[in-house]
């Protein structure tokens, strides 16, 4: 089979691989599904604008090979690589995992702009990847070698409409976009299309306005938003942007509420927004206050000992990644990178932290979406919704 990633691929994907880090991996094939030690790649945003996210999804990993160290008798490593936040970097740390480390399996990442980037170099190579919290459908689309453990876009973006719509009985929406952010701009889009097919109303989305990734000055496009007078403001987006966007929307004497997605399930939100972010909503994966099956209890109780604070939902996913590949490998039976792949996606009611893993015949996990508010400073469950209810 083919291992090797094509030199001209990795060059198009990214100008930092030296041709000298490029080795034969099917040369080395052998050597290290015989190895003593299994290494699994976490490649996350460590550095750049989306560190915070990627650390949630580190720690719940390093949990999960605490509790869960050996497969098959042999040792499982985790060896991690910094996509910095950027998507060249992403496909160079993903290459680097490949063909440096020799890694039988992928966890990652946080943002899924890096998570597309890195999707041709992990199918070429034969080595499959699990994505923890990378929700848009592009990630796995056409990928038979991409998987993720979330919901996705479409289900998320659905969530929130028909919040907006039934809850907050809103007629009209301003969308505040980050442009430069492929996660933002999908769900913002199916955010979109199903509003306009709840309220009937083609005309139901009053303003989208658009900002770029660190950007920190929102008053144009909220004064804009701010004269179409929308019922509801939908903004999703990075952490740290979404809390100043929320902070200078207030200070500009905008109170219609301002909703999100699962990007804003971070300490840093409610950090930077203080009390501006009281009362705002978004759509994530998983609630403390519900623990789903016995595996949450267990990853909540070993969280809680290990940070001594409550977990955000992608550090239960990128757990849950963990495990779904040490199943796989399980019921594989070898190391081999593709009998691997053949079994993750075989996945089938599985007990993760976050809930009951099934992947689908796209490489999707069913899953339920929670809903949070921020109330007295603290992310607070507010609803789950079921992909039936949806």
């Amino acid at each position: 089979m083919k291992r090797k990633i094509s030199l001209l691929l990795v060059l198009a994907m990214t100008s930092s691989i030296m041709l000298a880090g490029c080795s034969n991996v099917k040369t080395n094939k052998k050597a290290y599904i015989e190895s003593d030690v299994i290494k699994i790649g976490v490649f996350e945003p460590m550095t750049g604008a989306n560190a915070a996210g990627g650390q949630l999804e580190v720690d719940g990993a390093k949990l999960a090979n605490k509790l869960y160290p050996t497969v098959l008798g042999k040792k499982v490593e985790l060896v991690f690589a910094d996509n910095k936040s950027d998507k060249v970097e992403a496909a160079s740390a993903a290459a680097n995992l490949i063909e440096q480390e020799h890694v039988n399996a992928i966890i990652g990442s946080w943002g899924s702009g890096n998570s597309m980037a890195a999707g041709d170099i992990v199918m070429e190579a034969q080595v499959p990847a699990v994505g923890a919290s990378c929700t848009n459908p592009l990630v796995t689309a056409g990928n038979d070698y991409y998987f993720r453990v979330c919901f996705i876009d479409p289900f998320q973006g659905t969530v929130m409409a028909k919040y907006a719509a039934s809850k907050l009985q809103a007629k009209k929406v301003a969308l505040l976009q980050e442009v430069s952010s492929d996660y933002s701009v999908g769900i913002s889009k199916f955010f979109s299309d199903e509003f306009i097919k709840i309220t009937g109303d083609k005309n139901a989305i009053v303003a989208k306005s658009n900002y770029n990734t660190g950007d920190q000055d929102f008053t144009a496009q909220l004064t804009n938003i701010k004269s179409n007078n929308p019922d509801v403001i939908f903004a999703p987006g990075n952490f740290t942007e979404g809390a100043m966007i929320v902070k200078q929307a207030r200070q500009l004497g905008i109170t219609v509420p301002i909703i999100g997605g699962d990007t804003w399930e971070t300490p840093e939100f409610i950090d930077i927004g203080k009390e501006a972010v009281e009362g705002t909503v978004f759509s994530t994966f998983f609630a403390s206050e519900t623990p789903i099956t016995s595996e949450s209890k267990t990853f909540l109780d070993a969280y809680r000992k290990e940070f001594n604070k409550e977990p955000a939902a992608v550090s239960a996913l990128s757990y849950d990644a963990y495990i779904v590949i040490l199943d796989a490998i399980k019921r594989a039976g070898t190391a081999d990178p593709v009998k691997i792949r053949d079994e993750i996606a075989k996945t089938t009611n599985f007990p993760g932290a976050a809930g009951v893993i099934t992947i689908d015949e796209n490489n999707n996990a069913v899953k339920d979406a929670v809903l949070k508010v921020v109330k007295d400073g603290k992310f607070t469950y507010l609803d789950t919704i079921k992909p039936e209810q949806n």
